[in-house]
């Protein structure tokens, strides 16, 4: 049994994962998840992540969730096989990364995620979108930023002079931030913007995010107004959407 990955071609976090999986250059299944008929919270999903989220990866008789859990499972398991996104060869230099994998999962991610939210998903699912949760992580995203900005001065990557996890994990929630009006707290810090236009240009992430469209989300998922779809609706219209090496 080769890979398989359980998301939705739209998710930051099974994004996350498609994306280390194409900087590896592996094979992998896609499989769409019917997130809006519930298909996530039914007793088969349920059996590979008990939380009803996704994603979730399968390599074999072993099934992982929590989506930088696989991307550094990844990572380990095929270490030998396209980026080395650990750096593996220097202790050291494998810390850093590690340091720097926290810090956008504990600083970057609670500050980002909540604009993304308000700004893009909110309005999708019939909501208002709070302009103080927003301004409150505004504040918070800039001080992140301003630590990165002084970090990226000295090093061209997060972890140092090569692209791993710590730059990786940023790339979907970074890739949607920059679609609100907000874009200019990233393309305001210049040593941010060069670093950003760098990782969203790598084959890899080219790759997925031709599917992170929030257009197609508006008109076919769209909860409120669209109502939920069949199983077989659903999976014929990301059929054509998850085309020739687009995922994999």
């Amino acid at each position: 049994m080769g890979l398989k990955v359980y998301g939705l071609p739209m998710s930051t976090c099974a994004t996350r994962v498609l994306i280390c999986l194409h900087e590896k250059g592996l094979e992998f299944e896609f499989v769409p998840v019917n997130l809006f008929g519930g298909e996530h919270k039914q007793p088969p999903f349920l059996e590979k992540n008990p939380f009803g989220q996704i994603p979730v990866l399968e390599d074999g008789d072993l099934t992982l969730f929590e989506s930088r859990a696989i991307t550094g499972y990844i990572a380990d398991k095929f270490k030998d096989t396209g980026c080395d996104l650990i750096r593996h060869g220097d202790c050291n230099e494998a810390a850093v990364v590690r340091v720097w994998v926290e810090v956008e999962a504990q600083q970057y991610n609670p500050a980002i995620q909540p604009i993304v939210y308000q700004c893009l998903v909110a309005p999708l699912i019939g909501k208002t979108s709070d302009q103080k949760i927003i301004d409150e992580s505004l504040e918070k995203l800039g001080n992140v930023l301003d630590v990165y900005e002084a970090r990226l001065s000295k090093t061209k990557y997060l972890a140092g002079d090569h692209f791993t996890l710590a730059d990786l994990h940023h790339l979907s929630y970074t890739f949607y931030f920059m679609k609100t009006p907000y874009a200019s707290l990233i393309e305001s810090r210049p040593h941010v913007k060069a670093w950003w236009e760098d990782i969203s240009s790598r084959p890899a992430f080219v790759k997925v995010s031709v599917n992170m469209k929030y257009d197609f989300y508006r008109c076919e998922f769209d909860p409120v107004n669209g109502g939920e779809m069949s199983q077989l609706e659903y999976h014929n219209f990301l059929k054509p959407k998850l085309s020739n090496g687009e995922l994999g």
